[in-house]
């Protein structure tokens, strides 16, 4: 699946107008650097093709940057208007950016990350193993990038499959001379700020080139309770972090003896109002008396912003070997440390196994329980008709929540439970360039990258919580032999009475009993640390022969020509630890009672899912051409093919380009462009008998949803085309320029929202009451879970509702195919006056036409009907947040080495298709900010920065989501400062 790079002109030209403000010709930028060597601009393969035949790609260049303030790579890319749904941001209840903490991705166009190639000087990089894989931009070496280059058209017959969406090229800054230290601190209201600190050195003579780096970064944890707009109340957001089954809880009061049975419907404990919780019932907020459930709030103890350090060590050479021979070679080191905090305790989703409860499938509080024994004694009129005890319902109930677990304190956030993300890459490249005459080029080249995610988080064990019911708890209980409440068994309380108060909003409970809290030690018996490693492994090998052909057409420049071959090879692999792992302890009772044949092979956990080691692996065999062809001097062609064959069942595929430019007049240029696109599935979704659990917001609370593996995918494939006018003299420059893809099998995890609807009877997703009844002879019925039902599923002759779901099935796929298109603008213009003196001014937009979707069916029933993404939230769909026009515009002023730039940046308001029409949160406001940053020169080679973001200290737009606005498109920081210097010897 190759794609031929065409030398297109400007249709990617208004991306980096949209961070830098102005777009930067390919020639500029080499100008800038004096650049002697020839190079290779990203979207071609051609070596020292002439820059003004065409407008390839566009640059952001490194002064464009220190004019910015330097910004983070995330604030780079949020802040283009090409590029839509990014992950970077704390957004852990999106299950498509969860366990993605401290990574960031490109999504140009929304089509979605992992359709959009990353490059590092011109070289791929393995993707970070997270759930939807993409590169991870955080692990570059920021300090040593030199320009950014952006071809928002597809590329597969340059480089193969991944480059639907565009490419986007990280390239170092190859003409350093001398050393360059940096640092800034970004004052944040409500954290310890961010600060950064890099040391870059480069040096060339006499054949040699060295430029070395080293890059830290530092984000300081930003809790949700300290930006108004993300803690509301139950009543204006039932979805802003609440859930219907915390701690306190509801239970059914239920008699244990002969003639055992319920004694009555569910009632709360009524500590949830005491502790900050909302009597509901059915959802809605109603008086404790009447509740069926408490709703708790639990991202009282999360964060807006992670803890995170990032590290990066980069080093690279060139030596002339001869005048006409150069060996290449460079390494990569990234390293980034995350703690984040979760809720105390996850939702039990998993009943507890026969062996440890005999009675039923819900937990059983006996009456001999402690806790239960003085709460019924407080509260006889909940245990009516003689209900001596109690059941909790799977789904309903959680170990800790308002009194949070007493083992931690994390990032200042008393009772918040850790989590912990790693990331490791170490990339290798080496290569050799020559030339066969002075008119023809070639390379060979090679690169290795090592990517791994190490993920570490607690859970509850299921059975070994109903053994501590029953007073079998505890380290060195023998839950067979033991005596309930004797030595080393112990009881855990899971009533209100053994919690004292709620560490987050200070409310004290009247009603607690010192001797009848859960100790520490219990909790670290109950709760255990699971761990998964997973890792990608890159391998490229290719050559390239490239240069002039000699012959023209037209009195023009001469036809060049690119031909080469490419082997790539990829890698995956996962390792589970063993309280997580489905090999070790495939059953709820596998631990401690050591059962390994069961129904439904869920592993220990209550909530996070366990899986199996896995690896896989694929290759791709690639050979490709490129021709770029003058016509005189104002007509250019470029064509492109590419073959690339993948191994197993995926196939090959042939994918052509065709670029024209026409020069109609000295300032005035047509471009246009045709293409297919080919994207191979991951190998590691090609597996049989594998899955991952997400987890997602349904029925009130989050669920385990199982996204199962599926070898019979085939690729996915797009058709695209798109042409643009282009105006450029003196100091002007614009383009317009029209995108439009036509996707085919795309390929998509069946969307939940659809499944929701199907089943509920529903238009609403996630959004619908939990108490919409099941249609159970709907075929996808047996797709769900539900509290008490059968262990494979379904609804097993019982009426069901959506809040009585615990788990959902859903399957990777080819989708229906969708239709996307938009229109880029892009307007600069600069002038210089006085000796020393500029000025610029200038916008860049991007309008989203449409994200069209056909319908969706799962054999004969309909899940999604067709529908427009443009201008939606898309929650729980196969689109990503799309807002219709995403705008930047800027004005700056300079003097020599001083700069002073204000930046707008605007998002147009979207509206949630989950919610009615006249509901709060259907439509998202627009999000604008306006930034400034001041660049002073100061003697002796130093700058100094000083830039105030989001001048109006404007929130980010109300969503009904967990944090009550979308991560993927606004940020949280509100106003804030940067200060920085730059200092070169």
């Amino acid at each position: 699946m190759t794609k031929i790079a065409l030398r297109h002109t400007c249709a990617c030209l208004a991306l980096s107008a949209g961070m830098m403000g102005t777009a930067s010709w390919a020639q500029d930028a080499a100008d800038a650097g004096a650049e002697e060597r020839q190079i290779v601009v990203t979207g071609s393969l051609i070596r020292g093709s002439a820059e003004d035949a065409a407008l390839p790609v566009d640059v952001i260049s490194q002064e464009e940057l220190i004019n910015q303030g330097t910004p983070t790579a995330l604030d780079l890319i949020k802040n283009l208007p090409g590029s839509s749904g990014v992950i970077g941001d704390s957004n852990q209840f999106d299950s498509r950016s969860q366990g993605s903490e401290g990574v960031a991705t490109v999504n140009l166009r929304g089509l979605g990350p992992a359709r959009t190639l990353v490059l590092l000087n011109g070289g791929r990089l393995a993707s970070a193993p997270i759930g939807i894989p993409a590169v991870d931009v955080n692990l570059l070496p920021a300090a040593a990038i030199g320009r950014v280059e952006v071809l928002k058209d597809g590329a597969a017959a340059t480089y193969g499959s991944d480059a639907i969406g565009g490419v986007v090229n990280f390239i170092t800054n190859k003409n350093l001379e001398g050393l360059v230290l940096s640092g800034d601190y970004r004052f944040i209201e409500g954290s310890d700020g961010d600060w950064t600190a890099s040391a870059t050195y480069g040096h060339s003579q006499d054949g040699l080139r060295v430029l070395a780096s080293f890059g830290y970064q530092h984000r300081s944890p930003l809790a949700a309770i300290d930006r108004d707009f993300a803690i509301r109340p139950y009543a204006e957001n039932p979805a802003g972090g609440f859930t219907q089954g915390g701690n306190p809880s509801a239970f059914l009061p239920f008699f244990f003896g002969p003639g055992a049975g319920l004694r009555g419907g569910f009632q709360i404990d009524r500590g949830c109002e005491v502790l900050g919780g909302v009597p509901v019932r059915g959802g809605a907020p109603t008086t404790t008396a009447l509740a069926d459930r408490c709703a708790a709030q639990y991202t009282l103890f999360d964060l807006l912003v992670e803890n995170e350090d990032k590290y990066q060590a980069y080093i690279e050479t060139e030596i002339d070997l001869t005048d006409t021979v150069t060996f290449e070679a460079s390494a990569l080191y990234g390293h980034t440390n995350v703690l984040s905090n979760t809720s105390p305790a996850y939702l039990l989703l998993n009943q507890p196994s026969p062996q440890a409860n005999p009675i039923g499938s819900q937990f059983f509080i006996p009456p001999t329980n402690p806790g239960l024994i003085a709460y019924r004694a407080a509260n006889p009129d909940q245990f009516p008709l003689g209900a001596n005890s109690a059941l909790v319902a799977a789904g309903a109930f959680r170990i800790a929540l308002l009194g949070g677990d007493p083992r931690f304190n994390t990032n200042g956030l008393e009772g918040a439970t850790p989590t912990f993300r790693y990331s490791d890459s170490i990339r290798f490249s080496a290569g050799l360039k020559g030339e066969f005459s002075p008119s023809v080029n070639w390379a060979l080249n090679g690169v290795y990258h090592y990517y791994m995610r190490d993920i570490r988080g607690y859970d509850t064990l299921v059975d070994r919580l109903q053994l501590a019911l029953r007073g079998l708890g505890g380290e060195g209980c023998n839950p067979v032999t033991g005596t309930p409440g004797t030595g080393a068994c112990v009881y855990f309380n899971p009533f209100s009475n053994g919690i004292q108060s709620n560490p987050i909003t200070g409310q004290t409970n009247p009603s607690y009993n010192a001797a009848l809290a859960n100790s520490p030690a219990l909790f670290d018996w109950l709760s255990k640390r699971g761990r998964s490693v997973t890792e990608n492994q890159l391998f490229v090998a290719d050559a390239v022969v490239s240069g002039d052909t000699g012959f023209n057409i037209g009195g023009g420049s001469n036809v060049g020509f690119a031909l080469g071959v490419q082997y790539r090879k990829t890698k995956f692999n996962a390792e589970y630890g063993p309280f997580n792992n489905l090999t070790d302890y495939p059953c709820i009772a596998s631990l401690d009672f050591g059962v390994t044949n069961c129904t439904n092979r869920v592993g220990l956990l209550g909530f996070l899912g366990s899986n199996t080691n896995n690896n896989s692996s694929q290759d791709a065999k690639a050979v490709f051409a490129e021709l770029q062809i003058p016509i005189g001097d104002r007509v250019d062609i470029q064509l492109a093919a590419r073959f690339e064959d993948y191994s197993g069942n995926v196939g090959s595929t042939f994918d052509p380009k065709a670029s024209l430019r026409f020069q109609v007049t000295d300032w005035l240029a047509l471009r246009g462009t045709y293409q297919t696109t080919f994207r191979a599935p991951p190998s590691n979704i090609l597996t049989a008998n594998d899955f991952v659990t997400s987890l997602q917001f349904v029925g009130g609370s989050f669920r385990a949803v199982r996204v199962a593996d599926n070898p019979d995918l085939i690729p996915e494939s797009a058709t695209s085309y798109g042409g643009g006018v282009i105006v450029n003299f003196g100091g002007f420059n614009a383009s317009v320029d029209y995108w439009r893809y036509d996707f085919d099998d795309d390929i998509i995890s069946e969307p939940v929202a659809g499944l929701l609807n199907s089943v509920f009877n529903t238009t609403l997703g996630s959004s619908a009451p939990s108490t919409s009844a099941a249609n159970c002879a709907n075929p996808l019925a047996d797709r769900f879970f539900f509290s008490g039902g059968p262990a494979s599923g379904g609804c097993g002759g019982v009426a069901r509702t959506l809040g009585e779901v615990t788990a959902i099935n859903t399957l990777y796929r080819n989708g229906p195919g969708l239709t996307t298109s938009g229109i880029d603008f892009l307007a600069n213009y600069k002038g210089e006056f006085g000796a020393e003196g500029s000025y610029g001014a200038g916008v860049t937009a991007s309008y989203a036409l449409d994200y069209k979707t056909n319908d969706f069916f799962i054999g004969t029933t309909l899940i999604q009907p067709g529908f427009s993404a443009v201008g939606k939230l898309n929650f729980q769909t196969t689109a990503y947040p799309l807002p219709e026009w995403k705008v930047t515009s800027y004005a700056e002023l300079g003097w020599g080495r001083h700069n002073a730039r204000l930046t707008l940046n605007y998002i147009q308001g979207y509206i949630d298709q989950r919610q009615a029409t006249t509901a709060t949160g259907y439509k998202i406001p627009s999000f604008t900010t306006i930034d400034f940053t001041a660049r002073i020169g100061l003697p002796l080679q130093t700058d100094l920065l000083l830039s105030v973001y989001n001048l109006a200290d404007k929130d980010p737009g109300f969503a009904r989501l967990d944090y009550n606005y979308d991560p993927f498109t606004a940020n949280p920081l509100g106003r804030n400062f940067k200060i920085g210097l730059r200092k070169q010897f």
